[in-house]
Formats: structure tokens, sequence, C-alpha cells
């Protein structure tokens, strides 16, 4: 086995080996293993201490922050008020100063009473019921050995659960499967109980003790819960689902959140009343012994047991499943299914080969997902994958997020500059055209470069660096210019230098000069005042001040077809292209740009309307580059790094280009559009290379957008789509994409047909242009 050895967070330490109740469906005493038989009744003292030092022992190496208990049996009630406080008192101690201890129980709730819940109100003991449905379904399965039903007292114990004094203390229930059982009549029992969680699970079974499958179909078990999907979407998700939730998150790229599902690594163990260290209780179901470790608290460390072979098959992720598995679509979701039920014989019983197997549920798995991914999509696609406008409404939201959240971090630590630029940018915010001034500088490519340095330096402890404060100063004077507003805004400048946003630089000194300074909005412009400055002496700037020995503005482009754009040769954070930014462009050089970004447009604008329509209210800042061929960096989707271009065929294949891969990456930097990225590898149909999701994902899109102004372009792009929408990494929204890009290239034909002739190279990428690409993320 390969990988890091995974620590156990998840402990479940059985104090009772018997039942109260005889569940014809049970694991410990209907399935395979009878190991049950042999085990003292009550977990001992000795056992006990045992437990609480390793845990401690386990908790301090691996430096745990918390770790989860769950008292567990047979009926963990049955051993008792003392046994349980004896129980938790040692554990308590134990962990004391080294790890927060989450305490949970699970019992079928017959023996609950006011004394166990006081017992564990007091040691802050948590308690899932098993329940399922109502009383049919519960009958079915959960009676006593007699016969008769348990279902009153279970109620009677959910009812003490949801009195006020207890409900603090109620985990959920927990509802195996029975496709007997009426689906709707099952969630609305258990809806009607009002419970934070309801956890789904499949009766336990393996290849050689299939679950029965009444009409013999093999969805069966899909169908039901896609009937408890439905019943519950009607009723507005009344409660959490687990098994539900687990599916939404991973088709959406998050993580799994149960352990029957997905490819996360177990960490769980369990320990015995006897002290036996065992992998997860459900092995039982596959055969005698398939749980053993061959270890015991008394003796051995959890370390050991985590290496033991059998818990590492169950850590190695997508390396753990079967060949069948790793192909499949749905993998990343399923995960194979839990391990248990993945189990055949037909080798030496203790060999791990036996789980090299899809799950006996497998048909039902994938229909459950499929399921849910199409009764769900359009509620969970993010609108920034359809709308533009969305797209960039969203990457405001995340500036601003990241804005708040180093704000937050900082914690007041973040001097007086800061502070006093933060509360003005209150005051700016309180005014209408202040509003969308400072979300207009907010916008501003540039200003995501120095948060996310920022935030960094922060949280690694380094402090605010200075240049941060100077940059948020500037950009709140920038928005109080732009909307006019009376305020001082107190600045500092460095290297002579002002420089505000969108605007343009105010040249105040020599090169090392730096100091403070107020910016101050008058009559459609801003005067820049210096401690020292006579009245009047300061330098001030007017409406459409042209350059001069005190104002470099920032270029701005303003030649039709084309969009206005700020071509930004001022930015001190604009140098972020592995190739270079040019220097200063002088104003004949600025009017040429303009010439050429007009010609170039006239171009898209003819021959890709759509796409030139969406560039031209996304883009909003061109960078010139001094040479081509420059890799991309990361502004949000409004940046371009332009390099020198032959000519206006070039400039528009380049900015087209530029365009699709920033598009690309801000909708990576707002919403997931696959996971996993880097475990499969998938063949280019355009150069039969072999790369990431990523890569393919991103050659595609780019290719997709090119194609649509030269046809030869497409070459290879149907079966890259299809292969995209059939891959495991692919999330929701990832197929939302696709479906657009299907949609975007149905009417190349015609849409392309005058461009037949161009001599464009169709394998080539335009080396002109550079788009942003650090992905940034905030959470």
């Amino acid at each position: 086995m390969t990988g890091p050895l995974v620590p156990f967070r998840e402990f479940v330490l059985k104090v009772h080996s018997r039942c109260d109740l005889a569940c014809d469906h049970c694991y410990v005493y209907e399935h395979a293993d009878q190991s049950w038989s042999t085990r003292p009744r009550t977990i001992s003292d000795e056992a006990i201490s045992w437990t609480a030092r390793r845990l401690a022992e386990h908790a301090t190496t691996h430096a745990l922050p918390s770790v989860t208990v769950i008292l567990h049996g047979g009926e963990p009630l049955l051993a008792g008020p003392a046994r349980l406080r004896r129980v938790c008192e040692e554990l308590g101690s134990a962990l004391n100063g080294i790890a927060e201890l989450d305490l949970r129980i699970h019992t079928n709730g017959v023996q609950l009473s006011p004394r166990y819940l006081d017992l564990f109100d007091e040691f802050h003991v948590r308690v899932g019921i098993s329940l399922d449905g109502d009383r049919a379904a519960n009958d079915r399965h959960r009676l006593f050995a007699n016969g008769r039903s348990s279902h009153p007292m279970v109620m009677r114990a959910v009812a003490l659960l949801r009195e006020e004094r207890y409900r603090h203390l109620d985990l959920g229930l927990l509802c195996t499967v029975d496709i007997h059982n009426d689906p709707v009549a099952v969630h609305d029992a258990l809806a009607a109980l009002e419970p934070p969680l309801v956890d789904f699970l499949l009766p336990h079974a393996t290849w050689d003790d299939p679950p029965p499958r009444p009409g013999g179909s093999p969805t069966a078990y899909a169908e039901w819960l896609l009937a408890v999907f439905d019943r519950w979407t009607e009723l507005r998700r009344p409660m959490p689902v687990r098994m539900f939730a687990s599916v939404l998150s991973s088709l959406n790229g998050g993580p799994s959140l149960t352990e029957s599902l997905g490819l996360a690594p177990t960490d769980l163990v369990v320990i015995e009343t006897d002290g036996q260290l065992e992998q997860v209780d459900s092995l039982k179901s596959a055969y005698e012994g398939a749980a053993a470790t061959g270890f015991d608290v008394f003796r051995n460390t959890f370390d050991e047991v985590a290496a033991h072979p059998g818990v590492r098959a169950r850590q190695l992720g997508l390396a753990g499943v079967g060949e069948t598995c790793r192909r499949c679509p749905v993998v990343r979701s399923c995960g194979g299914g839990l391990y248990t039920h993945r189990y055949r014989s037909g080798s030496a019983p203790a060999d791990p080969g036996g789980f090299d197997n899809p799950s006996v549920y497998c048909a039902d798995l994938a229909a459950l997902i499929r399921g849910i991914e199409e009764r769900t999509a359009a509620a969970t696609e993010s609108p920034a994958v359809r709308a533009p406008d969305e797209l960039l409404a969203a990457h405001l939201d995340l500036t601003r997020t990241l804005l708040a959240a180093l704000h937050d971090t900082l914690d007041g630590r973040g001097g007086a500059l800061w502070d006093g630029a933060w509360r003005l940018a209150a005051a700016v915010e309180e005014e209408p055209p202040g509003a969308e001034a400072l979300d207009t500088v907010l916008a501003h490519p540039y200003t995501r470069t120095w948060l996310v340095g920022a935030l960094e330096d922060v949280e690694a402890g380094r402090g605010l660096p200075e240049a941060a404060a100077e940059r948020l100063a500037a950009t709140v004077a920038a928005a109080a210019v732009r909307a006019g507003l009376d305020l001082s805004v107190p600045v500092a400048y460095r290297d002579g230098g002002l420089h505000l946003p969108t605007l343009g630089t105010v040249l105040l000194g020599g090169p090392r000069d730096r100091g403070p300074a107020v910016v101050r909005a008058k009559d459609a412009g801003f005067l820049v005042r210096r401690p020292g400055d006579a009245p009047g002496a300061e330098p001030r700037i007017g409406p459409g001040e042209p350059e001069g020995p005190h104002w470099l503005p920032v270029h701005v482009l303003r030649r039709a077809p084309a969009p206005v754009l700020l071509l930004d040769d001022l930015d001190p954070l604009r140098d972020c292209f592995e190739e270079p930014a040019t220097d200063r462009l002088r104003a004949r050089e600025a009017d040429a740009w303009a010439h050429r970004v007009a010609d170039a447009w006239s171009l898209l604008a003819d021959a890709v309307p759509d796409q030139a329509a969406e560039a031209a209210r996304t883009l909003t800042t061109l960078t010139p580059l001094s040479t081509g061929g420059a890799e991309p960096g990361s502004h949000g989707p409004g940046a371009l790094g332009v390099g020198p271009s032959a000519g206006a065929e070039e400039l528009a294949l380049g900015l087209l280009s530029g365009f699709r891969r920033a598009k690309l990456r801000a909708l990576g930097e707002v919403t997931d559009l696959y996971a996993l990225d880097g475990t499969w590898e998938h063949r280019t149909p355009w150069g039969n290379e072999h790369v990431t999701f990523s890569r393919l994902l991103a050659e595609t899109f780019e290719r997709a957008g090119l194609g649509l102004y030269d046809p030869r372009y497409l070459t290879g792009v149907p079966e890259a789509l299809d292969k995209i929408e059939n891959a495991a990494e692919v999330t929701v929204d990832g197929k939302q994409l696709i479906s657009a890009v299907r949609k975007e290239i149905s009417g190349t034909r015609s849409a392309t047909e005058k461009n037949r002739d161009r001599n464009l190279p169709p394998s080539g990428r335009p080396s002109n242009v550079a788009a942003s690409d650090r992905k940034v993320t905030f959470e």
C-alpha cells in the first residue's frame, strides 16, 4: 500500500455487545461474522482506560484538534448509566487539553429515558436513533424476539429528544432502506419528527449475499431513494438528508459527506467490548473475521491499526477501487460504494482482492446519482456559467468578499492608513454615485493581485504589507474622484508617484520621494495636497487633464467599433505576465494601439458578433507587453496582456484566444467546473497528446471559440466535448458549460463561411495575447 498514513478521527466504541431487539437485518447478529457471541457483554474498566490512553496518544501524535467517539453496540444503553458515565469521564479526562471530544451514541431508543439524557447532557453526548419510518415500515424488521413491536418505545424516545431541554442532543435518525416499504410514507413519517438529520442506509449485502430485488429490477433501490428524493424536494427539503447532500456536494465538485459514497479515505476504527481493534463494523457482513486486525488497545497503538493492509486498502481513494469503477463517470460521487458491498468470494477469504469489484448496488448508485443530477442541474447551476453579466457580478462579489476577509483577519491591526481608508470607503458607498464608482475601481483587474498577496501575508503572520494599505487608500481616493464626492482621502505616495487605479499617476517628486498626502475632488477634477504645500500650490488635475509635468493619465482607447478600453501602462501591479510589460507609451504609440485594436475588433464584430459583444461587456483593460507569446497571469475576466502584432488578423485572433482563456479562468475562480484534476489522463483529438482534464477543457473551450472565427480550429472539438461530458472529473457546472459550447458551435458553418479563405494556422495558438491565469480562490 502506498500513500501517507491517515490518522483516525472517528472511533466506534462498543460498550455492550448484546441487543434488546432482534432485527432480522442486523449485520452484527444476522450476517456472516458471529464473533459477538464470544465477546464480553459489557466493556471492562481496563478496556475503557486503555482506550482513553490510546485516544490521547493518537490525538497528540497527529495534533488532532478533535476526535469523535461513537458509543455503540449491540445496544449501548444496555451498558447502563453507571458504565456510560465511566466511559464519558475517562475519555474526557484523557483528552482534556489535547483535543476536543465529540461524543455520540447510536441507539435503537428502546431504553432511552430522562435518566440517560440527563447524563448525556452533562457530558455533551449527542444521540442518534435508528428508525425505519412509520410503524408498518419499522415493524418489518425492528421487533423484539417475541415479535412485539418496538415502534411505540422508539417514538417515545424521539419525543423525549424533541423536548426543549434535550433538543440540543438530537443527532438525527438512521433509516435502513427496505424497498418493500412505501418510500413516501417513510419520508413523511421521518420528516414529521423534524429531525436535524436523516441518514438513509442501504442494507448490507455482498455479491455472495445480494440484496432482495422484487421483480428483478437492477435499480430498485435507486428508484426507491429517488421517490424519497422527489418527495423531499416537493416538501422543500424539510430536513437534511446525508446521502442526498453527499451526492449534491460531489456533483458540484465538493467532497463526499458519508463513508458509503465518494473517494475520501476512511478514518474510522472500532474498539470492541474486549478491547479488540477492528475495521469498520459493516465488514462483518462479508465473512467471518473480515473486520479483524489482530490488534487490541492493551498492546497496540492506533497507528499500528492505521497501517493494517485492510485499513490502508480503504484509504487509497481512486486507486482503491477496481478498474471498472476507475473508468466510470460517476466514481467521484459513488466512490465504488461502501467497501463491504464490493465483496465477492472466489479466492482465499482474507484476500483483499475479494473487494476488487464494483458495489453490489452499482446500478442503483449510478441511477441514483444520475437521477439526482437530472433533477437538480438547473437549480444548482451557477448563473455565471450562462450569463456574462452574472460572471462579472460574481467576480466583483469575490473581490469584495476577499477585501472584507482581509479586513476581518487584520482585526484592527491594519494601521492608521488602512483603518482610515476603510472608514472612508463606507462613506463613499453611502452616496449612489460613490457606490458605483467604488465598484468600478474594485473591478479593475489588478485589485485582486494586491488583495490576494496581502491576505497571504497576514494569514502567514507577516503582517499587512505597507503597499497594500497604500493601495486601498488609493482605491478609495480614485472612487471618490470618479464620483466627484467632497471627501478628503488620506493617501501615501512612494517613488515620487501616487497611482490612482483606473485614472493615472500623479507625479509628486523624485524616484526616492515618499510620504503622506490628501486627495480631494475639486471642480470635476481633483487636487493632491502634501504637508507643507502652500495653499494653491498643490497639484491640481482637471477633468480630462492631458499628460503634463504632474500628471500621467491612463490611456483610454476610444476608437469604434472597439469598446472603450483602458490601455494601462502605468499600474505598478501590471507586470505580472511572463513577458514583460512595456514602459509608458508615447501618445502616438497609444493612438496606434487604438487603430490596431479597432481594426481587429471590426473583424471580430463581423465574423463572431456574439463573442465580440460579450468581450465588449467583459474586457476593461489591455496591458501592452514588450513581446508576444506571454503566458497568462491573473486579474479576473477584465484584463488581457497584449504583445506586438503583425496586423489586424493576427490581433483579432489573439484577442479572441485571450478572451476565451480569460473567461474560462474567470469561471474557474467563482465555480467548480471539475474536481480531482490530474487523476486521469485524456487524449487530445487534435494532437494525440495525453493531458489532464483541466488542459483538455481549456484547449477545447479556446478552440471552440476560435472555430467560430475559422472552422479549421473545430477539428476534434466535438469529440473532445464528448470526452469532457463523460469524464469523471466534470461537475454539474462543467456540464452546463459544455452544453453552452455545443450550442455555441452548432451554427458554425454558416457563421464562418466568410472566413473560409483566411490563412490562419489551425493548430497554432495566437502568440500576442496573454490572459489572467493564476487561480484565485476564497472561502
